[in-house]
Protein backbone atom coordinates (compact mmCIF):
# COMPACT_ATOMS: atom_id res chain seq x y z
CA UNK A 1 0.00 0.00 0.00
CA UNK A 2 1.18 3.38 -0.84
CA UNK A 3 2.22 5.24 2.52
CA UNK A 4 -0.10 8.82 3.20
CA UNK A 5 1.28 11.38 1.81
CA UNK A 6 2.66 13.85 4.64
CA UNK A 7 1.90 17.20 5.55
CA UNK A 8 4.55 18.95 3.70
CA UNK A 9 3.47 17.06 0.23
CA UNK A 10 0.27 17.67 0.69
CA UNK A 11 0.79 21.51 1.55
CA UNK A 12 3.21 21.58 -1.42
CA UNK A 13 0.67 20.36 -3.99
CA UNK A 14 -2.37 22.44 -2.51
CA UNK A 15 -0.04 25.92 -2.80
CA UNK A 16 0.43 24.47 -6.44
CA UNK A 17 -3.12 24.08 -6.60
CA UNK A 18 -3.96 27.30 -5.84
CA UNK A 19 -1.64 29.28 -7.50
CA UNK A 20 -3.06 28.10 -10.84
CA UNK A 21 -5.82 29.46 -10.48
CA UNK A 22 -4.35 33.08 -10.34
CA UNK A 23 -2.52 32.99 -13.69
CA UNK A 24 -3.90 34.88 -16.94
CA UNK A 25 -5.60 31.86 -18.22
CA UNK A 26 -7.92 29.52 -16.63
CA UNK A 27 -6.67 26.31 -15.23
CA UNK A 28 -8.17 23.50 -16.61
CA UNK A 29 -8.73 20.44 -14.62
CA UNK A 30 -10.54 17.32 -16.82
CA UNK A 31 -12.61 15.12 -14.20
CA UNK A 32 -11.15 11.31 -13.63
CA UNK A 33 -13.36 8.60 -11.92
CA UNK A 34 -10.35 6.02 -11.37
CA UNK A 35 -6.86 5.58 -11.55
CA UNK A 36 -6.87 5.27 -15.43
CA UNK A 37 -8.48 8.13 -16.47
CA UNK A 38 -5.97 9.80 -14.00
CA UNK A 39 -3.25 8.93 -15.76
CA UNK A 40 -4.73 9.83 -18.89
CA UNK A 41 -5.49 13.31 -17.49
CA UNK A 42 -1.83 13.12 -16.22
CA UNK A 43 -0.09 12.29 -18.98
CA UNK A 44 -2.20 14.68 -21.57
CA UNK A 45 -0.07 17.38 -19.87
CA UNK A 46 -2.53 19.02 -17.57
CA UNK A 47 -1.27 20.25 -14.18
CA UNK A 48 -4.43 19.01 -12.18
CA UNK A 49 -7.55 17.29 -12.38
CA UNK A 50 -10.65 16.68 -10.84
CA UNK A 51 -12.58 13.32 -9.09
CA UNK A 52 -16.39 14.03 -10.18
CA UNK A 53 -19.03 12.69 -8.15
CA UNK A 54 -21.52 11.90 -11.19
CA UNK A 55 -18.43 9.74 -12.74
CA UNK A 56 -16.94 8.33 -9.72
CA UNK A 57 -20.33 7.18 -8.24
CA UNK A 58 -20.87 5.29 -12.31
CA UNK A 59 -17.86 3.65 -12.13
CA UNK A 60 -18.86 2.43 -8.57
CA UNK A 61 -22.05 1.21 -9.61
CA UNK A 62 -23.87 3.96 -7.43
CA UNK A 63 -26.49 7.21 -8.30
CA UNK A 64 -25.38 10.49 -7.96
CA UNK A 65 -26.15 12.70 -5.00
CA UNK A 66 -24.09 10.50 -2.20
CA UNK A 67 -25.85 7.55 -2.89
CA UNK A 68 -22.26 5.84 -2.28
CA UNK A 69 -20.88 6.85 1.50
CA UNK A 70 -18.02 9.19 2.50
CA UNK A 71 -16.00 5.74 3.14
CA UNK A 72 -16.29 4.35 -0.68
CA UNK A 73 -15.93 7.63 -2.28
CA UNK A 74 -12.08 8.61 -0.79
CA UNK A 75 -11.22 5.43 -0.96
CA UNK A 76 -11.38 5.73 -4.72
CA UNK A 77 -9.76 9.00 -4.85
CA UNK A 78 -6.88 7.94 -2.47
CA UNK A 79 -6.41 5.20 -5.13
CA UNK A 80 -6.39 8.08 -7.98
CA UNK A 81 -4.20 10.64 -5.72
CA UNK A 82 -1.63 7.97 -4.82
CA UNK A 83 -1.96 7.09 -9.11
CA UNK A 84 -0.44 10.80 -10.09
CA UNK A 85 1.88 13.06 -9.07
CA UNK A 86 -0.58 16.46 -9.89
CA UNK A 87 -3.07 18.11 -7.57
CA UNK A 88 -5.94 16.05 -7.15
CA UNK A 89 -9.60 18.04 -6.16
CA UNK A 90 -12.55 16.46 -5.23
CA UNK A 91 -15.98 16.46 -5.77
CA UNK A 92 -17.44 15.62 -2.23
CA UNK A 93 -20.73 17.05 -2.73
CA UNK A 94 -22.63 18.82 0.28
CA UNK A 95 -20.20 17.11 2.52
CA UNK A 96 -22.17 13.80 3.08
CA UNK A 97 -23.86 15.28 6.44
CA UNK A 98 -20.01 15.41 8.17
CA UNK A 99 -18.81 17.75 10.46
CA UNK A 100 -16.02 20.44 8.86
CA UNK A 101 -12.94 19.41 11.20
CA UNK A 102 -13.53 15.11 10.35
CA UNK A 103 -14.18 15.79 6.99
CA UNK A 104 -11.27 17.62 6.03
CA UNK A 105 -9.06 14.85 8.42
CA UNK A 106 -10.78 12.14 6.12
CA UNK A 107 -10.28 14.37 2.99
CA UNK A 108 -6.35 15.19 3.51
CA UNK A 109 -5.81 11.39 4.64
CA UNK A 110 -6.96 10.73 1.01
CA UNK A 111 -3.83 12.80 -0.55
CA UNK A 112 -6.64 15.25 -1.29
CA UNK A 113 -5.52 18.66 -2.03
CA UNK A 114 -8.73 20.70 -3.06
CA UNK A 115 -12.62 20.16 -2.26
CA UNK A 116 -15.75 20.90 -4.07
CA UNK A 117 -18.70 21.65 -1.81
CA UNK A 118 -22.30 22.34 -3.29
CA UNK A 119 -25.26 24.32 -1.21
CA UNK A 120 -27.90 20.75 -1.95
CA UNK A 121 -27.64 18.57 0.79
CA UNK A 122 -28.38 15.50 0.01
CA UNK A 123 -30.27 14.08 2.43
CA UNK A 124 -32.59 16.52 3.37
CA UNK A 125 -33.43 17.11 -0.61
CA UNK A 126 -33.03 20.85 0.03
CA UNK A 127 -30.24 24.05 -0.74
CA UNK A 128 -28.79 24.92 2.46
CA UNK A 129 -29.36 28.91 3.28
CA UNK A 130 -26.72 30.99 2.29
CA UNK A 131 -25.64 31.77 5.86
CA UNK A 132 -25.36 27.77 6.77
CA UNK A 133 -23.13 26.81 3.61
CA UNK A 134 -20.83 30.07 4.17
CA UNK A 135 -20.82 28.61 7.76
CA UNK A 136 -20.36 25.13 6.66
CA UNK A 137 -17.02 26.49 4.34
CA UNK A 138 -15.92 28.31 6.79
CA UNK A 139 -15.49 25.20 9.03
CA UNK A 140 -13.19 23.87 6.33
CA UNK A 141 -11.33 26.32 5.96
CA UNK A 142 -10.64 26.76 9.97
CA UNK A 143 -9.96 23.18 9.93
CA UNK A 144 -7.51 23.46 7.25
CA UNK A 145 -5.87 26.14 8.32
CA UNK A 146 -5.28 24.56 11.67
CA UNK A 147 -4.06 20.99 9.43
CA UNK A 148 -1.39 23.08 7.77
CA UNK A 149 -2.41 22.68 4.58
CA UNK A 150 -4.62 25.51 2.33
CA UNK A 151 -6.98 23.19 0.82
CA UNK A 152 -8.12 24.67 -2.38
CA UNK A 153 -12.23 25.41 -1.29
CA UNK A 154 -14.08 25.52 -4.54
CA UNK A 155 -17.71 26.97 -3.15
CA UNK A 156 -20.86 26.02 -5.38
CA UNK A 157 -24.21 27.06 -5.07
CA UNK A 158 -26.87 25.60 -7.29
CA UNK A 159 -29.37 28.37 -7.40
CA UNK A 160 -29.69 28.15 -11.31
CA UNK A 161 -30.50 24.74 -10.85
CA UNK A 162 -33.51 25.67 -8.56
CA UNK A 163 -34.59 28.73 -10.39
CA UNK A 164 -38.27 28.56 -9.04
CA UNK A 165 -36.95 28.41 -5.24
CA UNK A 166 -36.08 32.11 -6.07
CA UNK A 167 -37.23 35.17 -7.17
CA UNK A 168 -34.40 36.39 -8.64
CA UNK A 169 -31.91 34.09 -9.15
CA UNK A 170 -28.69 36.24 -10.09
CA UNK A 171 -29.42 38.51 -6.82
CA UNK A 172 -29.64 35.04 -5.09
CA UNK A 173 -26.47 33.78 -6.53
CA UNK A 174 -24.56 36.75 -6.03
CA UNK A 175 -25.52 36.83 -2.34
CA UNK A 176 -24.53 33.10 -2.06
CA UNK A 177 -20.92 34.65 -3.61
CA UNK A 178 -20.30 37.26 -1.64
CA UNK A 179 -21.00 34.68 1.82
CA UNK A 180 -18.74 32.10 0.36
CA UNK A 181 -16.04 34.80 -0.27
CA UNK A 182 -16.53 36.13 3.71
CA UNK A 183 -15.64 31.89 4.80
CA UNK A 184 -12.19 32.05 2.94
CA UNK A 185 -13.19 30.06 -0.36
CA UNK A 186 -10.31 29.58 -2.87
CA UNK A 187 -12.81 29.40 -5.74
CA UNK A 188 -16.92 29.97 -6.36
CA UNK A 189 -19.01 27.82 -8.92
CA UNK A 190 -22.15 28.94 -9.62
CA UNK A 191 -23.99 25.89 -12.13
CA UNK A 192 -26.42 26.38 -14.61
CA UNK A 193 -25.89 29.88 -15.62
CA UNK A 194 -27.78 30.80 -18.44
CA UNK A 195 -26.18 33.18 -20.58
CA UNK A 196 -22.77 35.39 -20.97
CA UNK A 197 -24.22 37.96 -19.68
CA UNK A 198 -25.21 36.39 -16.23
CA UNK A 199 -21.84 34.96 -16.09
CA UNK A 200 -20.06 38.43 -17.07
CA UNK A 201 -22.34 40.17 -14.59
CA UNK A 202 -21.14 37.54 -12.20
CA UNK A 203 -17.74 38.34 -12.79
CA UNK A 204 -17.56 41.62 -12.81
CA UNK A 205 -18.76 41.48 -9.08
CA UNK A 206 -16.90 38.94 -7.25
CA UNK A 207 -12.95 39.17 -6.11
CA UNK A 208 -12.26 35.60 -5.95
CA UNK A 209 -11.57 32.79 -9.01
CA UNK A 210 -14.58 31.74 -10.96
CA UNK A 211 -15.05 27.97 -12.00
CA UNK A 212 -17.25 27.35 -15.36
CA UNK A 213 -17.64 23.70 -16.34
CA UNK A 214 -16.65 22.75 -19.85
CA UNK A 215 -19.83 21.36 -20.50
CA UNK A 216 -23.38 23.39 -21.80
CA UNK A 217 -25.34 20.12 -20.99
CA UNK A 218 -24.31 20.16 -17.53
CA UNK A 219 -25.05 23.98 -17.17
CA UNK A 220 -22.63 26.26 -16.26
CA UNK A 221 -20.98 27.21 -19.42
CA UNK A 222 -23.27 29.02 -21.81
CA UNK A 223 -23.36 27.15 -25.03
CA UNK A 224 -20.39 28.60 -27.46
CA UNK A 225 -17.69 29.74 -24.81
CA UNK A 226 -14.77 27.97 -25.46
CA UNK A 227 -11.34 28.61 -23.81
CA UNK A 228 -10.22 31.74 -25.54
CA UNK A 229 -13.61 33.40 -24.58
CA UNK A 230 -13.31 32.11 -20.94
CA UNK A 231 -10.02 33.64 -21.10
CA UNK A 232 -11.11 36.90 -22.25
CA UNK A 233 -13.93 37.09 -19.88
CA UNK A 234 -11.52 36.30 -16.80
CA UNK A 235 -12.66 33.08 -15.62
CA UNK A 236 -10.03 30.95 -13.49
CA UNK A 237 -11.25 27.50 -13.34
CA UNK A 238 -12.86 25.37 -15.83
CA UNK A 239 -14.00 21.99 -14.73
CA UNK A 240 -15.49 19.15 -16.70
CA UNK A 241 -18.15 17.53 -15.00
CA UNK A 242 -18.79 14.34 -16.33
CA UNK A 243 -18.11 15.30 -20.03
CA UNK A 244 -15.01 12.83 -20.53
CA UNK A 245 -16.72 9.68 -19.12
CA UNK A 246 -19.46 10.75 -21.22
CA UNK A 247 -17.41 11.47 -24.26
CA UNK A 248 -15.68 8.20 -24.08
CA UNK A 249 -18.76 5.92 -23.42
CA UNK A 250 -19.91 7.74 -27.15
CA UNK A 251 -16.74 6.44 -28.49
CA UNK A 252 -16.47 3.06 -27.01
CA UNK A 253 -20.42 2.53 -28.36
CA UNK A 254 -19.53 2.98 -31.88
CA UNK A 255 -16.45 0.81 -31.61
CA UNK A 256 -18.63 -1.87 -30.00
CA UNK A 257 -21.54 -1.21 -32.61
CA UNK A 258 -19.32 -2.57 -34.72
CA UNK A 259 -18.75 -5.80 -33.26
CA UNK A 260 -22.25 -6.92 -32.90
Amino acid sequence: MTPAPSTAELAARADTLLNLHHRQAPVVLPTAWDVWSARFIEEAGFEALTVGSHPLADSLGAADGEAMSLEQALEAIARITAGVDIPVSADLESGYDTPPAELVERTLAAGVVGINIEDVVHSRGAMRSAQEHADYLAGIRQAADQAGVHLVINGRTDVYKHTGDFKDPLSETLHRLHRMEEAGVDSLYPVGLPSEEVLSTILAEIRTPLNVTAHPEQGAVPDGLGLARLTELGVSRVSFGPLLQMTLAEKASGVLDGWK
